[in-house]
């Protein structure tokens, strides 16, 4: 069974190490606005699989920090949780949604509408573009 719902910053932080900068240490996982921002976590069976976290600014939203547990890739799980954020955010009256795509994840967001806006800009060893989209017109 599956299951989305809100969690806490906190809960996020293992699966955001694990999956996305595991080499690094904990802390670097942890963002200064995470007790800012809304963030979600999908569930299947009890376990956290994949977890997300949104960030509202006036009327735009941004996504950040969107890990699935590598053993759970490919299962639809992530477009299962982005969808939802999604939905989320166009109940917060967020007009445009933004992240910081990895370079190598850019036809992902594709798939959900998301268009390149910027340059490749290179951080912490890796590429990334920034991309959009407009949920509320």
């Amino acid at each position: 069974m599956i299951e989305i719902k809100e969690i806490t910053a906190a809960e996020t932080w293992p699966l955001r190490h694990k999956v996305m900068w595991p080499n690094k240490p904990f802390e670097f996982v942890i963002l200064p606005e995470d007790e800012d921002g809304l963030h979600y976590g999908l569930y299947e069976k009890e376990r956290l699989v994949s977890v997300i976290s949104l960030f509202k600014f006036g009327n735009e939203g941004q996504f950040r920090k969107f890990a699935t547990d590598k053993d759970f890739q490919g299962k639809g799980y992530g477009s299962k949780l982005l969808n939802y954020l999604m939905k989320e955010a166009k109940l917060l009256n967020i007009k445009y949604l933004f992240c910081s795509a990895r370079v190598n994840a850019i036809s992902l967001y594709e798939k959900f509408g998301m268009k390149v806006v910027s340059d490749v800009v290179r951080k912490n060893g890796k590429d990334y573009v920034k991309m959009e989209i407009v949920l509320n017109e």
